[in-house]
């Protein structure tokens, strides 16, 4: 056979005989190729087209040049460059696939949704029109009904849109009907974001009874979309709307909620939140996350969040190797029923400057740091409405030298200037101003040794001695009352948690560190210490570990073992060794877990508002029993109470057609605007309609 004249005919078989040069050149291979006088080219025997990342399979194919028609017979495969699979017992189709008919045939898309028809016909190579279909998901065993389908009269796949169009649409639950809809409209798997209804969820409360949520999602562009979530029960009538747009600098994201209850029958509750994130010019950074809500009880009430204080924020940073500025403004509001909002911090305004520098003379890091803020608190009463403003100032050199035998010695100094502006509040001038400098001088003496079965040893033992002084008024106390004694402050110039205190008087700090690392994988961490002080320092709280002229000893370990269980636990032993202040929490990351449990005890104290003692253990856990099966649960307990706090289990099933989720927690605690309550959730999804899904959940199998 003329080799040139074989070439042209298989050209023409997929339409592309006037533009091959443009696209490509197709091939076709087949156990016997022949081309009759009259021009008609047949392929038979184990049939296969390649062209343009599509791959045609099949046992007979017959091209008529005269009447430009292809006549394929099957069983006939087609995969398509995107992943789309075609089957068929029989087709007629023009060369380049675009117009024809299949008979017998099947349509899976994006690997998830598989269509089968009596017919197929194809229409401008855009759509497919299917008749007397049945369409699931789920693997399909034999004659067995899956475990849902989908049986229309006739279905439209508009391939240009992604979108299936269903006449006469009966949805079957193991072969049972269970919905019948004349029209239907369902977004194909391959497409990514289409406007229409998401998962619906059941969800029932002690408060809220038993309801629906039915969230609408629609698109309006490519860069934006609004959710719509309908909420029904007994009890309530809700509606909640997330807002999302994504801009070429940043995103923004609002979320709220309107309510009619009977918890608060006389009113309208609700909530709102604007988030968002921006990069501006110059390196800086705009974010956001403002909150607002009806009552104290609502967001809690309604599964939005469990936290008792809202903080709403806007903020102006800008980070870079050597510079960090931030200018921002809070407003806060406690949901606590023991709480007055009047006389606790409403808003705080703050902004902060640091730069590096790096002096060639004197070596080492000058750090120069400004910064204000403004406390606001909405009464006007005496003290307790007490308003502070505060500027200041801070100079800092810090430089380390390394000696013989490997000894580090660093040395800092620094000096600060603050000046306060205090308003409501008898007990203080309305301008106060202090100076503190302060200075100190740490060694550290690094040791390591590797054993003979590759066991690496560090231990480093830690001195400083340090001094600091405080000169002119002393101001109010609003940021320095929760002080916590740790590895990171152990060596530090001072304690405090802000601006308002400062350490003062000579003092000292002794500790050591020791690590060990082992081949196997795992590391362990043991850090150890004490500070001894020449004066009390009245603002540090008993359970802080700082208070008197000894403080207690810390104790901190980490374990991290090479299987992702690390253990991290850190105590304060006083001088008669009963333990002031201890934390453990155990950690456990692996491919199908991620498990976290923890203790925590903190000891009365008034002077962190602390009147009973807190003991308690939290757990939290997501364990993917394997493809199909998934469990999680929290809980924390209340030792001291011998009652539980909260307890939550959830428990997921899926496969490649179904998903469903099963979620029961109940909250113990209440409070005069909460009540204990039980929540209930379900969410059952069928797969292969869902927009941006993946495909890759186990499928059942079939049996013999």
């Amino acid at each position: 056979m003329n080799l040139l004249r074989t070439m042209f005919l298989c050209l023409a078989l997929l339409g592309v005989s006037n533009m091959a040069s443009a696209q490509g050149v197709a091939n076709l291979i087949a156990d016997r190729v022949s081309v009759q006088n009259n021009g008609v080219l047949i392929a038979e025997g184990n049939v296969e087209v390649f062209f343009d990342g599509t791959k045609l399979t099949a046992q007979r194919l017959v091209y008529d040049q005269s009447t430009d028609r292809l006549t394929i017979e099957g069983p006939i495969f087609i995969i398509g460059a995107d992943g789309t699979i075609l089957t068929a017992g029989q087709a007629d189709l023009d060369p380049q696939l675009q117009n024809g008919l299949l008979r017998g045939a099947r349509l899976v898309l994006d690997q998830q949704l598989q269509l089968g028809a009596n017919q197929i016909n194809r229409v401008d190579g855009r759509y497919s029109q299917l008749f007397q279909v049945v369409a699931t998901s789920c693997r399909v065993c034999g004659d067995e009904a899956p475990l849902w389908e989908i049986r229309a009269r006739r279905v439209i796949h508009d391939e240009q849109e992604q979108q299936l169009y269903f006449d006469g649409a009966q949805l079957r639950v193991g072969n049972v009907p269970v919905l019948y809809l004349p029209r239907l409209r369902l977004p194909d798997p391959t497409l990514e974001r289409a406007t229409g209804f998401l998962t619906p969820r059941f969800r029932s409360t002690d408060q809220l009874g038993t309801g629906i949520k039915t969230p609408y999602f629609i698109r309006l562009g490519d860069h934006r979309d609004l959710t719509f979530t309908p909420y029904l029960s007994r009890e309530t009538r809700t509606l909640d709307l997330r807002y999302r747009q994504a801009f070429h600098n940043g995103r923004l994201e609002l979320n709220a909620g309107i309510s009619h209850d009977t918890i608060v029958p006389d009113d309208t509750r609700g909530y709102a939140q604007l988030q968002g994130q921006f990069d501006l010019a110059r390196d800086f950074e705009l974010s956001f996350d403002l909150i607002t809500v009806s009552d104290d009880g609502y967001l809690l009430d309604y599964g939005h969040s469990s936290n008792d204080l809202l903080d709403s924020q806007i903020a102006i940073t800008r980070t870079t190797q050597d510079q960090y500025i931030e200018a921002s403004l809070n407003h806060y509001q406690s949901l606590r029923d023991i709480d007055d909002n009047a006389t606790l911090t409403s808003w705080v305004g703050a902004f902060d400057y640091q730069q590096r520098l790096h002096p060639n003379r004197l070596g080492g890091v000058l750090t120069l740091s400004g910064g204000g803020d403004t406390l606001f608190r909405t009464s006007q009463a005496d003290m307790i409405g007490r308003d502070v403003s505060w500027l200041g100032v801070d100079a800092q050199w810090q430089r380390n030298w390394i000696g013989p035998a490997g000894l580090v010695l660093d040395f800092e100094t620094g000096f600060q200037v603050d000046l306060y502006d205090v308003a409501q509040d008898s007990n203080y001038e309305d301008t106060l101003m202090r100076t503190a400098p302060r200075a100190g001088i740490t060694l550290r003496w690094p040791l390591a040794k590797t054993n003979s079965n590759g066991v690496a040893h560090l231990i480093e033992p830690m001195a400083q001695i340090a001094w600091s002084d405080a000169h002119g008024d002393t101001p109010p106390n609003e940021d320095s009352i929760l002080n916590e004694f740790d590895e990171s402050n152990l060596l530090s110039l001072t304690r405090f948690a802000g601006q308002d205190r400062v350490e003062t008087g000579l003092r000292s700090a002794f500790g050591a560190r020791w690590t060990r690392q082992s081949p196997q994988g795992w590391r362990s961490t043991l850090t150890f210490g004490r500070v001894f002080r020449s004066q009390n320092q009245d603002d540090l709280s008993l359970s802080s570990g700082f208070s008197g002229t000894a403080s207690d000893w810390l104790v901190a370990g980490q374990l991290d073992f090479a299987n992702g269980l690390s253990v991290d636990l850190r105590t304060l032993l006083n001088e008669n060794d009963v333990t002031s202040k201890s934390q453990i929490q155990v950690n456990w990351l692996r491919d199908n877990l991620n498990m976290t449990a923890g203790y925590l005890y903190l000891p009365i104290d008034t002077g962190e508002s602390r009147d009973a003692a807190i003991s308690e253990w939290t757990f939290d856990a997501d364990y993917q029993i394997n493809d199909v099966w998934s469990v999680n649960g929290e809980a924390s307990y209340d030792i001291i109470a011998d009652s539980a706090a909260k307890t939550g289990f959830g428990i997921g099933w899926r496969n490649e057609c179904v998903e469903v989720d099963l979620s029961v927690s109940r909250r113990f605690t209440s409070s005069t605007n909460v009540d204990p309550t039980t929540d209930i959730g379900l969410s059952v999804g069928i797969a292969g309609f869902s927009a941006g899904r993946s495909g890759a959940f186990a499928a059942q199998s079939c049996g013999e």
